[in-house]
């Protein structure tokens, strides 16, 4: 469903495509800005007129690229990263409350202003991404979230009478970022949490360069990345889109070395379970 409205409302909003073509950033940013707000309402108005669970949410990132421009609209954890000639730019910051670049204290101040609290990175101990769609019990629904905590032992009464709600704790006004593609551009990788928990940005890129000096498919180099952070223990969703943009001949691109210092660390750490194995034998054997 929100799949269906958000790109219908960013295409109104956007005059069809027209707006992409005007010169005026500020333009595109209102656009997209009001396409989100206004999906965001009509998701909540139909989860409330079906009655859905209030646990419904979900991200989002949307992008649009021609020749010269690539124009991004982003809410929740996901990450967008662009490949130039082997080097990665990481183009999108997560939404998330915890950490300490900027993004993240920017979401932090703006919950607890709000009037909610962050446990371990969650907000009410909860959720871990602070801008979505949906989660109606973190925006319409937030003295029910409270009476449900008190129910479930999660709060005491006395500490949610002290509770004074001033705004909505998760948002869904995304992040505009607008990228001029120079002539080294190769391709966009925008992926779930799910890979970028496990593989960084760096490898990523090396990774796909790879797959696609091999074979040039796209598919079939999503489903290896994929394939690679479920190997290394992922659990969580993987979703991964790569946009070649065509400026690459893969088959006469050089093979790409993995990243150094990953290779070093991942000797230290063979190294270190090794020596440790070796310890533990001795140790048992006393």
């Amino acid at each position: 469903l929100l799949g269906k409205k958000l790109y219908k409302e960013c295409v109104a909003a956007l005059q069809g495509g027209m707006l992409l073509t005007d010169k005026s950033s500020s333009a595109v940013k209102n656009a997209l800005e009001e396409a989100f707000m206004n999906a965001d309402s009509k998701l909540i108005n139909w989860l409330e007129e079906t009655g859905k669970q209030t646990e419904s949410g979900s991200t989002a990132t949307v992008m649009f690229a021609n020749n010269e421009m690539l124009i991004i609209s982003h809410v929740g954890d996901s990450s967008v990263v662009l490949s130039c000639s082997g080097k990665a730019e990481i183009l999108t910051n997560p939404h998330r409350p915890y950490g300490n670049n900027k993004v993240s204290l920017q979401e932090i101040r703006r919950i607890r202003e709000a009037g909610g609290w962050i446990v371990n990175g969650r907000i009410c101990g909860d959720i871990s991404v602070s801008r979505a769609f949906g989660d109606m019990r973190f925006k319409t629904k937030k003295n029910e979230m409270l009476a449900q905590g008190v129910e479930e032992g999660r709060f005491s009464a006395k500490f949610v009478s002290r509770v004074q709600f001033k705004d909505d704790l998760v948002i869904a006004s995304p992040d505009i970022y607008q990228v001029a593609l120079a002539s080294d551009a190769e391709f966009i990788l925008l992926a779930s949490d799910g890979l970028w928990d496990y593989v960084n940005s760096l490898d990523a890129v090396s990774f796909v360069r790879n797959q696609l000096r091999q074979h040039g498919n796209v598919q079939r180099a999503c489903e290896a990345l994929a394939q690679t952070a479920l190997d290394r223990r992922s659990e969580d969703n993987i979703s991964i889109i790569i946009a070649d943009l065509g400026r690459t001949n893969w088959e006469s691109l050089p093979p790409q070395q993995q990243n150094f210092v990953w290779e070093v660390s991942q000797a230290f750490g063979t190294l270190a379970l090794v020596s440790l194995g070796i310890w533990a034998s001795s140790f048992l054997s006393l």
